[in-house]
C-alpha cells in the first residue's frame, strides 16, 4: 500500500474511533436519563373541610288509635294541622310543607295470630319538611315536647330519618384539591430528603373522589368532606 493509501486508512479509522465515541456518549446518557426517568415515588395528599349542611329534608309521623274509623281520620287530620301550625310557628315557609295521606292498619284484617290490640286503627299520617332553613328544622326539633302537649306523639321511625344535606362542594373543591396537592409534595420531598434524592417534575396525577359523610350520629347536621389525590413524582440525584 503507498502512503496516500495509508494515509486515507488512518483518517477513515479516527473518524470511526470518534463517531463510536460520539455514539457511546450519547448512548450512555440517554441510558442515564432512562434510568432517572425511571426512578420515581407515589404519594397520596389528603384535605378534609367539615361543613355545615345546607339543605335538611324532615319527615314527621305520628300516630292516631281508635275503633271508630271515620273519628280516627278526623283525629288524624286535626293533629296534621297542629303539627303544620307547630312547623309555621318556628320559621318554615308554608310551601316547604307537604302531608301525605296517613297509612291505615286495621287490626281486624291481620290474619296472622290473635288480635290482643286494644285499638282497631292504627292511623300513621305524615308531614314532611324540606328547606334551606337548617337553623329552624334544629331548634323545631329541640322543642318536640310542644307537640307532645298539644297531643301529637311523634314515632320514632328509621324511614322517618331526617336527611341533611351539603350543597355547596363545587364551592370549596378547588381549594381542597390545591391543599390535597401540596399535602403530596410535602411527603414527596420528605421522601427525597430522607433518600438522598430531589423531587422532580410531576410524572402523573389522580384525583379521587370528593366523600361527604356525617361527622357523628349526634350532629349529622355537620358534615366531614374528603378528598385523596395521588401524585407520581420524578426523583433525581
Amino acid at each position: 500500500m503507498d502512503s496516500k493509501g495509508i494515509a486515507q486508512s488512518v483518517i477513515v479509522a479516527a473518524g470511526l474511533i470518534g463517531g463510536l465515541g460520539l455514539l457511546g456518549s450519547q448512548l450512555s446518557d440517554g441510558i442515564n436519563a432512562f434510568v432517572d426517568r425511571d426512578r420515581v415515588v407515589t404519594v397520596k395528599g389528603l384535605a378534609t373541610a367539615s361543613v355545615i349542611a345546607d339543605e335538611v329534608l324532615w319527615p314527621i309521623s305520628f300516630r292516631v288509635l281508635g275503633n271508630d274509623l271515620q273519628e280516627v281520620y278526623r283525629q288524624a287530620e286535626a293533629q296534621t294541622q297542629i303539627v303544620k301550625e307547630f312547623l309555621k310557628s318556628g320559621g318554615i315557609k308554608p310551601d316547604e310543607i307537604t302531608d301525605a295521606s296517613p297509612k291505615v292498619d286495621d287490626a281486624q284484617a291481620n290474619m296472622y295470630g290473635e288480635n290482643k290490640r286494644a285499638y282497631r286503627y292504627i292511623l300513621t299520617p305524615s308531614v314532611t319538611v324540606s328547606t334551606k332553613n337548617v337553623d329552624a328544622v334544629l331548634a323545631l326539633q329541640r322543642s318536640m315536647s310542644g307537640l307532645i302537649a298539644k297531643g301529637v306523639t311523634p314515632t320514632e321511625d328509621y324511614s322517618f330519618r331526617t336527611i341533611f344535606n351539603y350543597t355547596k362542594l363545587n364551592s370549596i373543591k378547588p381549594a381542597m384539591i390545591e391543599a390535597a396537592t401540596v399535602n403530596a409534595r410535602e411527603a414527596a420531598e420528605k421522601f427525597a430528603k430522607d433518600s438522598g434524592s430531589t423531587l422532580g417534575k410531576i410524572r402523573r396525577a389522580s384525583q379521587g373522589q370528593f366523600q361527604i359523610f356525617d361527622r357523628d350520629a349526634n350532629t349529622r347536621w355537620i358534615k366531614n368532606v374528603r378528598v385523596v389525590t395521588t401524585v407520581e413524582y420524578y426523583l433525581k440525584d
